[in-house]
């Protein structure tokens, strides 16, 4: 690496940790692209939704060759409690005795809503970006209710603490400058009680969603000196709306596009275009677009129905790519508990 390029890349490590200081009324919630696989990291009203325990475990790595860049990892575990559903099918890894996809468009038409059930489920996530790391623990639950016989709604909450810090041994101050509010102080921050809502509205061929994250609103103080101090960070509500549509292109190929608009105050809305094609249950492909920020890429497949494993790669459109070679995230999932029979199949609703 030359030293021109070692010395940019260092110039814009210190820019995006002057941002990241000033966008605390911003973004203040982890980036996600492949949501559209876990849409419970983004709702808890997903508590439950489907007949096994479900486990994701994530890692992202944005804008890779820049120091200090956001890097997230997460672990979800959700799953029914009570859910007395005769939804039953054999395996995706063959076609059954007919030759037929046994998750093919009959499966969907003959789909039905769920009776009432409750989900319970467990988020627990670590954000890092520059100086600032976010660890936070949610609880979940939802209850699940059939408005009709093929539509399902249900109404999640998630409690839990988040601790934000500033490791203040990784500010660069110039040689005449410093401040006495944060020098030498290490790491500073507190603990704080925050809460999650959502509802989920779903059948065989649609979704819509709204969240909302972060609803009680805070202070943020990085300092431990209490005097001639005036805190005028704070933490905000993110909203998120949400909603895809699934078309069969025939009997073993599906494919669901769908949206998310992000409200998060004062930054201007957010929008993500997505859409996923998958056969039989057992890989798909992907490609998402997030308004002004660039592309994504993703890919997957599902392993004897008990594992799950992808992969997507974003492409900014933005000058950031000329120091990042672009941003990584790989999900790896485990079903437990599967509830159909004796058979090993799972059926991922959404």
């Amino acid at each position: 690496m030359s030293i021109k390029t070692s010395k940019m890349k260092s110039f814009f490590s210190l820019c995006i940790g002057l941002f990241l200081s000033t966008a605390l009324l911003a973004q203040q919630r982890p980036q996600y692209t492949q949501y559209i696989l876990n849409q419970y990291i983004l709702n808890p009203a997903l508590s439950g939704i489907d007949n096994y325990t479900d486990i994701k475990i994530s890692h992202r790595h944005q804008w890779v060759g820049i120091n200090d860049a956001p890097v997230t990892t997460y672990f979800t575990i959700q799953g029914p409690i009570g859910k007395a559903d005769d939804k039953t099918t054999v395996t995706t890894l063959f076609p059954n005795k007919n030759g037929e996809n046994p998750l093919g468009k009959q499966y969907w038409e003959d789909y039905k809503a769920s009776p009432p059930h409750h989900g319970i489920g467990l988020q627990v996530i670590n954000d890092q970006a520059g100086p600032f790391n976010n660890f936070s623990v949610f609880a979940t639950y939802a209850y699940h209710i059939p408005l009709s016989v093929k539509t399902n709604l249900s109404a999640g909450i998630g409690l839990g603490a988040s601790d934000l810090t500033l490791n203040t041994n990784k500010l660069v101050w110039g040689d005449n400058f410093s401040d006495n509010a944060v020098t030498g102080s290490g790491e500073i921050g507190k603990t704080r009680v925050d809460a999650n809502a959502g509802l989920w509205l779903y059948s065989a061929d649609y979704f819509v969603g709204f969240s909302a994250m972060q609803l009680l609103p805070q202070k943020l103080v990085f300092t431990t000196k209490s005097v001639g101090y005036d805190a005028q960070g704070k933490l905000v509500p993110h909203f998120f709306f949400t909603t895809g549509y699934r078309f069969m292109l025939n009997d073993d190929v599906n494919v669901v596009p769908s949206i998310m608009v992000k409200d998060v105050s004062p930054v201007p809305i957010q929008v993500d275009l997505n859409v996923k094609a998958e056969y039989q249950d057992l890989v798909w492909i992907g490609a998402s677009y997030r308004d002004i920020y660039g592309f994504a890429a993703m890919a997957g497949f599902n392993a004897l129905n008990l594992f799950t494993l992808s992969y997507s790669y974003d492409y900014s459109s933005t000058a950031i790519n000329t120091v990042s070679s672009g941003t990584h995230e790989i999900i790896i999932g485990f079903i437990l508990g599967n509830g159909y029979g004796d058979d090993t199949c799972p059926k991922n609703v959404w």
